[in-house]
């Protein structure tokens, strides 16, 4: 019998994606508040309405793709896993993107929020979240060539 176990195929991206959720969480936090404050200070409360909605779309679209990765990562020693992982994350994207459209167009021309404030807020988010996945993987040490096993060395018999 073979008593070898099977080879753990979980990606070794998957402390990187976690670690960029986090970072970029935090950072969310403080354009939250910063946005708001500033969105309140120039255009009242519409402004501060305008900052936490453009806020909370930037950091929810961005998240979405770490998170759906992270999703699909589960089924990493599936057959399957291709297929799968490219379904979750294209699902993904997909919702992203009919969930923007449906908030564009539900949103504008509102009078309880200032488009410049909420436009500024999510480019805040977006260019946030660009720098803490840069960031995050350039300071990640993966290797070149993840989930390889190397052969074993010749014995010398």
């Amino acid at each position: 019998m073979n008593d070898v176990a099977p080879a753990d195929r979980t990606p070794t991206s998957n402390p990187v994606l976690r670690r960029a959720l986090t970072w970029g969480g935090l950072l969310a936090a403080v354009i939250l508040v910063v946005s708001s404050v500033l969105g309140l200070i120039f255009a009242g409360v519409p402004g501060l309405v305008s900052a936490l909605i453009g806020t909370v779309m930037a950091v929810v679209f961005m998240g979405i793709t770490s998170a759906s990765i992270l999703l699909a990562n589960r089924y990493a020693n599936s057959d399957l896993f291709v297929g799968i992982f490219f379904g979750v994350v294209l699902g993904g994207w997909i919702v992203k993107f009919i969930v923007f459209i449906v908030l564009v167009v539900v949103l504008r021309g509102v009078d309880w929020l200032d488009p410049t404030v909420l436009f500024l807020s999510i480019v805040a988010g977006v260019l946030a979240s660009l720098v803490v996945d840069v960031l995050v993987v350039a300071k990640s040490r993966l290797p070149y060539a993840s989930d390889v096993e190397l052969p074993k060395a010749p014995s010398e018999d």
